[in-house]
């Protein structure tokens, strides 16, 4: 098959079967997505990342934890050091590019933890509603009615400092919208004649919930998730920098600032570098979340 019989088999208004229906939505929602540069720059940005997080081993100029009190807080460029070092002689950009592995560590775990929890609680609440919405709905108000950094803060507390349940306590405070959005998206969806004519004939309510259900609440659920990523990480550096996330000599970026802060005015470049770095992945994840609003919201794609 040619590129140009690709493209037109993708772009038809008629699929021929159910994949090929899901082939094309897919390719359409990427071209939007292309033609959104901003976007682009996002995602480019969180692939190097990813990238740099996997061969970290081979792009650290320098081991991240050795330490060399002869060699501490270099200027930027000075003895080899890209970055400069800091208070321990540690070289500030290998233990950069080693805290890339532990960002994508804490975004994926709460990105699998949070948001399944959420559309659980949600689309339970909103199909069958009565007590049950009643009830989980109050549990989500009281999850809601506290500032997410706090309320992490006191299950860190709880728990006991470190990465893991850092990990564990952002969950926590981070499924409540996930389930509000959820919910909403159920209401909608199960008086629709869709979903009365799969109940007649016969599914019962697991079965219309995760197979008809959730689909339908997947692209909402993505696009809400891409924008919350730039506040689970800075939620999770405001734990490391408090000393109760990612614990020494770990390289968190977020204890990297808080180890810096002492020298912010003679040594800027230990606070600076790792604040940077967070500002940019934040940046890159709201980024490409406003592209894939774009592309997969069906209020408001294609706008």
């Amino acid at each position: 098959m040619s590129d140009m019989t690709l493209r037109q088999w993708l772009l038809t208004d008629e699929p021929t079967s159910r994949r090929h229906a899901r082939l094309a939505s897919f390719y359409k929602g990427w071209l939007t997505l292309r033609s959104n540069s901003m976007a682009m720059v996002g995602l480019a940005i969180l692939v190097i990342l990813v990238l740099t997080a996997l061969f970290a081993p081979f792009l650290a100029p320098h081991d991240p934890f050795v330490q060399s009190l002869s060699s501490r807080l270099l200027p930027i460029g000075a003895e080899g050091h890209l970055l400069g070092t800091d208070s321990l002689g540690r070289d500030i950009l290998s233990r950069l590019i080693f805290g890339a592995r532990i960002t994508l560590y804490i975004v994926a775990l709460v990105a699998l933890i949070a948001p399944i929890a959420g559309l659980l609680v949600g689309t339970v609440a909103g199909y069958v509603g009565g007590w049950t919405d009643v009830i989980l709905m109050r549990i989500t108000d009281i999850f809601l009615a506290f500032p997410r950094l706090v309320l992490a803060l006191a299950f860190v507390a709880a728990l006991g400092a470190g990465i893991e349940n850092a990990v564990l306590a952002i969950s926590l405070t981070a499924w409540p919208p996930y389930a509000r959005m959820a919910r909403a998206e159920t209401l909608t969806i199960r008086s629709t004649d869709y979903i009365n004519a799969i109940r007649l004939q016969g599914a019962g309510p697991f079965r219309i919930i995760t197979r008809h259900i959730w689909p339908l609440c997947i692209s909402s659920l993505i696009v809400r998730v891409t924008l919350d990523m730039a506040g689970i990480i800075l939620a999770a550096a405001g734990l490391g920098f408090l000393g109760l996330g990612a614990q020494p000599p770990s390289p968190e970026w977020g204890a990297m600032i808080s180890e810096g802060r002492r020298f912010i005015l003679d040594h800027w470049w230990v606070a600076t570098v790792p604040g940077l770095a967070i500002f940019t992945v934040s940046l890159a994840f709201n980024l490409l979340g406003d592209g894939l609003r774009d592309a997969l919201d069906p209020k408001d794609g294609g706008q």
